[in-house]
């Protein structure tokens, strides 16, 4: 018979309940039970008397219950009060609310251990609602220990979970291992069922630290193993056909054909992926710099080593508006460097690139959702019969329809602005050579996790002599000052960027003070009557939006009003200062990209980051924009007040919670990524990035 056809009505909805919030939490078995794992610990084995205990602090006591009895109030709740006399003699009254099932746990005389906030009540002290141990039980499991505590439900406490937990602790010792046993020996690690035992029912602070480090190592090994997995399959067959021959004079040539010099970290960068490109196996690299460090430099050196190997390129970018950037500066480096080897003028440098001579000037297409059928048509049949060389775009470069005759290198920009299928979809596309590149600076040992099947190459350095942006955060009253100065830096001949957090005013009561860009075109246009002001944002077409840019670069605005569509890649030299409303609603790494829109030139640019309140004005997280220029340290403050899945103002797929580790432990990423390469198989050269000690 079913143990339910013997309970009452009452009894078997309760039960039912009961089993519901259990499966609720993930507990259905023995197994589940015990793998529910504690969410932290309370170490409340340190023992003091009524006399010596602190005043409304949480202390721990031993001594008997006395006077147990169950009132009833007027109001109609129950109490359950009683007389707690410690072992020195002092006595405390102390008193449960609604809990009159406590009248079965304790009798009168028993010895307990009580664990709760001593209070003075006139001249009597009083303990309100404190947790108890039987002062009999020879292994306590509620006070005078290490405690345990759980995620729990209305219904479901973490007394009950660590009673039950006792129960059937034997059950623990027989969980198979899930670390390798070289890695826990190599690591000096605490066996699987220890640590789960441990962190249950601790014995010691010592012995718990440890079974925390091994979970924090289990977490971080599963980590890097999906990553490095994922390393090995996206590598896949050894390719002869992917190899590109470093050739150093060719970079020499293109150095030379520049009006600059590369920076270190460029030339370091640049040598890096070429060596990777070598490998008859696809690279799989993620190049991070701060804003201005140069990448794009980076990306048409190595364009140009494949396009001299007669190899396809594409480059895929998130907006219209810097898919048409990109194609006007690369097509302009590539044709410079191209006319410089014609010229013949790089003998005069001591460089050898005669055969460079008969290489093609370089065919570069725009392919974006807004280019005309017909012209997207003879575009895509170009790319299948490998008459264009370099394709640049937007997500019109994975539709099943575009298809490469060669294609040898797939360039990605701000990686994390795509979907987690886009690179498959590129490999479809040739099995390339990948590079990724983002403008988010990631704290290293984020990078060694959410991008982990990557090797990285990081760009400390910005080009040129440019200055640190003075950065000030602004309280609303600080307005009339700032836009005085924004008026004389326009009648200079400087340009301003403005950024608002909304397109048009909200509905929701809660952003009825949020700037937004059409009431903030209009409240400029008032204050700025003489000047001209334009707006940008995500609801207008590609075309309009590359227009008023373009209009914006030809200094035909004075003033650009715009949402976070601004964020990436726009490089306008004249633009000396930004302008960010209601600052506080941005995150550390998403401001520090706006900023990057100005000081892109030897000119002194500007920063103001206005609060939405004078409260705000004082935040230490906006603070922190004015006391650190770089966008690593930045990222690194982001990462520790906002978690690894918001460090770019989104939830990033792939980029697990940690329950015992932390992604600021970079001795613990290290750890675990040497070990997880060791498990498959991997040298230190193939998959630890070469830039790990650069931040």
């Amino acid at each position: 018979m079913d143990l339910r056809d013997s309970l009452t009505p009452a009894l078997l909805k309760t039960t039912q309940l009961f089993i519901d919030a259990l499966e609720s939490m993930g507990i259905k078995t023995v197994q589940d039970l015990l793998l529910y794992l504690p969410r932290t610990h309370e170490d409340l084995s340190q023992v003091t008397n009524l006399i010596d205990a602190p005043l409304d602090e949480k202390s721990t006591l031993r001594g008997t219950i006395r006077k147990l009895k169950l009132v009833r109030t007027r109001s109609k709740k129950v109490l359950v009060q009683g007389q707690f006399v410690d072992e020195a003699g002092e006595t405390a009254d102390v008193v449960w609310f609604n809990q009159p099932h406590i009248m079965r746990m304790l009798k009168e005389g028993q010895a307990v251990t009580l664990t709760g906030k001593v209070q003075e009540a006139g001249y009597k002290l009083k303990i309100q609602s404190p947790q108890f141990e039987d002062g009999s039980r020879a292994t306590p499991l509620h006070a005078g220990r290490i405690v345990a505590v759980y995620a729990q439900t209305e219904s479901i406490s973490s007394r009950w979970l660590r009673e039950k937990i006792a129960l059937v602790q034997t059950v623990i010792a027989d969980f198979p291992e899930t670390l390798p046993e070289d890695v826990i020996k190599a690591e000096k690690l605490l066996s699987r069922s220890a640590t789960i035992q441990e962190l249950h029912i601790p014995t010691t602070p010592e012995r718990l630290e440890e079974a925390k480090s091994r979970m924090a190592f289990e977490e971080m090994f599963a980590v890097q193993m999906d990553a490095l997995e994922r390393k090995k399959a996206w590598q896949g067959d050894r390719q002869d056909r992917i190899r590109i021959p470093v050739d150093a004079e060719l970079i020499k040539a293109f150095f030379a054909s520049l009006n600059f010099t590369p920076t270190v970290g460029q030339r370091t960068a640049i040598y890096e992926i070429l060596l990777d490109m070598e490998k008859d196996q696809p690279m799989s690299r993620l190049l991070e710099g701060d804003v201005g460090s140069g990448k794009t430099l980076v990306a048409v050196a190595v364009i140009a080593g494949v396009l001299a190997r007669r190899g396809q390129c594409a480059l895929m970018v998130p907006t219209e508006v810097l898919a048409r950037q990109h194609a006007a500066t690369v097509s302009r480096l590539l044709i410079t460097m191209h006319s410089y080897i014609q010229s013949g003028k790089y003998s005069e440098k001591g460089i050898k690139a005669d055969h460079l001579k008969s290489m093609p000037q370089p065919v570069v297409a725009l392919l974006t959702g807004s280019v005309p059928q017909a012209e997207a048509d003879d575009i895509r049949r170009r790319l299948a019969q490998g008459l264009i060389d370099l394709v640049i775009g937007t997500h019109a470069l994975i539709e099943d329809k575009v298809q490469f005759k060669d294609l040898k290198l797939a360039i990605v920009d701000e990686q994390h602005r795509f979907g987690v299928n886009q690179r498959a979809r590129l490999k479809e596309k040739g099995n390339p050579h990948f590079l990724s590149m983002t403008a988010t600076p990631i704290p290293r040992t984020l990078a060694l996790t959410a991008y982990g099947d990557h090797d990285l190459s990081v760009l400390m350095e910005k080009p040129g002599q440019r200055k640190p942006i003075s950065t000030k955060v602004v309280a609303p009253s600080g307005r009339k000052t700032v836009e005085l100065f924004i008026d004389t830096q326009i009648a200079s001949g400087r340009q301003i960027f403005v950024i608002c957090p909304l397109i048009d005013e909200s509905k929701e009561e809660s952003l009825s003070e949020v700037k937004n860009v059409e009431a903030e075109e209009a409240r400029l246009k008032a204050s700025f009557p003489h000047r001209r002001i334009a707006k940008l944002h995500g609801r207008m077409t590609g075309d309009e939006k590359t227009g008023i840019m373009q209009k914006f670069k030809d200094r035909e605005f004075d003033i650009l009003v715009s949402t976070s569509v601004i964020e990436v890649g726009i490089d306008v030299p004249n633009s000396t200062i930004i302008v960010i409303e209601g600052a506080e609603r941005f995150g550390l790494s998403q401001l520090h990209q706006f900023r990057g829109r100005v000081g892109r030139s030897d000119d002194q640019s500007y920063c103001f980051l206005f609060t939405t309140t004078p409260e705000q004005a004082r935040s230490e997280r906006l603070k922190a924009m004015e006391n650190n220029d770089s966008g690593f340290m930045l990222a690194e403050i982001d990462l520790k007040l906002r978690g690894p899945g918001e460090l770019f103002g989104t939830r990033q797929s792939g980029i697990p919670e940690f329950r015992f580790g932390s992604l600021l432990n970079v001795d613990l990423v290290l750890r675990a990524r040497k070990a997880a390469m060791k498990m498959l198989g991997m040298t230190s050269h193939e998959s630890m990035p070469a830039a790990t000690q650069m931040h």
